[in-house]
């Protein structure tokens, strides 16, 4: 693996920590980095939040991962930090890894207890920062860690400011994904489709965050001009009824389908025309990534990163909160199918250049060495026997 000797990695024991198990953004970083690791020969230990979905665990089956399971029911536990720290000193781990607030403190102040290196990656949520303690709580534990990572500029950007910390103090490792072929898309068929309509795609839960309703407004602007054009939502969330209910409003009832939550992504974006994100906020997001493996053209949001991944012609994007904007961009790939063809290819070269998953992996697999221990001469393999 680049950036790490096989020698250093093997046996290296990593504890991956984070604050829910659902099948977000987040969580899939941090299964796929533990595969990734346990693949490559380090022993990994994932600790979830107990009696919730089970989402993550399931996605770790059968890999050998260690599985162990914490309660936080306030937010200020000492017993949770020992807790922690205890799973830490018996697992024996070298590294913990904690995703998002609540396990950065959590993670950090059980790494300190039980004397181990602790990592920080912050995917894009920051609701610790409108609450003075809760900034506190932040700076102590990026002060108690050997790194702190965001997943993209912008956001190491954004957290250098509201924590004080020097910019160069964080490190940048861009999320990865998983890509494979989705073979031949049935999701048309599904919806009912004929081969003169036109499918636009977004993937992403049901949140006020991932600014849905703008793309059902920017659906109503294009009804006029493009009568067989139709929007399929991939997720799940509370705003459900409340989309459904905006479509019906807008007279757009049965060309807007909610998908729910999908096990085959990758089918579900290979049936689409235009694949749109259109989030209000962003770290670098997995939907967008997944799109360009895809080889979908692409009209999103630019917030985060995902400006700077779309440069170069890997797709458009368009100010946040504006569906006139999203309508527009919209409007302008499906008139010109040439140009969103050139669009999409560029985006499949890019993703396959910068974030396949080992790419991330391999990041963060280097990032770990930097925190271990030199090795010791008299534990360093002989020149002539290596």
């Amino acid at each position: 693996m680049a950036g790490m000797k096989a020698s250093r990695l093997r046996g290296l024991r990593v504890a991956h920590l984070i604050e829910s198990d659902g099948p977000g953004g987040a969580e899939r970083v941090l299964a796929d980095l533990a595969l990734g690791m346990q693949g490559a020969g380090a022993a990994n230990l994932v600790m979830l939040p107990a009696d919730r979905e089970g989402w993550l665990a399931r996605q770790l089956e059968g890999s050998g991962i260690a599985i162990e399971y914490f309660r936080l029911t306030r937010p200020f536990s000492p017993a949770c930090a020992r807790s922690l720290a205890a799973v830490l000193r018996y697992h024996s781990i070298d590294i913990a890894h904690s995703h998002e607030f609540s396990l950065a403190v959590y993670g950090s102040w059980a790494s300190w207890l039980a004397g181990v290196q602790h990592v920080i990656t912050m995917h894009g949520s920051r609701y610790y920062a409108d609450r003075w303690r809760r900034r506190v709580a932040m700076r102590a534990a990026v002060a108690a860690s050997g790194r702190l990572v965001a997943v993209s500029h912008h956001l190491a950007d954004e957290l250098s400011r509201e924590l004080g910390a020097p910019r160069s103090s964080i490190d940048v490792v861009p999320n990865g994904v998983r890509h494979a072929a989705a073979g031949h898309p049935t999701l048309r068929t599904e919806l009912r489709l004929t081969t003169n309509d036109r499918l636009l795609i977004a993937v992403g839960n049901l949140y006020p965050v991932k600014g849905h309703r703008h793309l059902i407004d920017a659906l109503a602007l294009l009804a006029p001009r493009y009568p067989s054009l139709h929007v399929a939502i991939c997720g799940r969330g509370d705003l459900e009824q409340a989309l459904a209910a905006q479509a019906r409003e807008l007279g757009v009832a049965d060309r807007v389908h909610l998908l729910g939550l999908r096990g085959d992504v990758g089918n579900v974006l290979a049936s689409a025309d235009v694949f749109v994100h259109p989030s209000l906020s962003e770290g670098l997001p997995l939907a967008l990534l997944e799109a360009m493996f895809a080889a979908r053209p692409i009209v999103a949001s630019d917030v985060g990163e995902v400006g700077s991944v779309l440069a170069d012609g890997a797709g458009v994007a368009v100010p946040a909160g504006s569906p006139a904007a999203l309508a527009g961009a919209i409007d302008c790939l499906l008139e010109r199918p040439s140009l969103a063809r050139a669009m999409a290819d560029r985006a499949y070269a890019k993703a396959c250049a910068d974030f396949d998953v080992s790419r991330m992996v391999a990041r963060y697999a280097s990032l770990y060495e930097q925190l271990l221990p030199a090795p010791s001469i008299g534990n360093r393999a002989c020149p002539r026997c290596a």
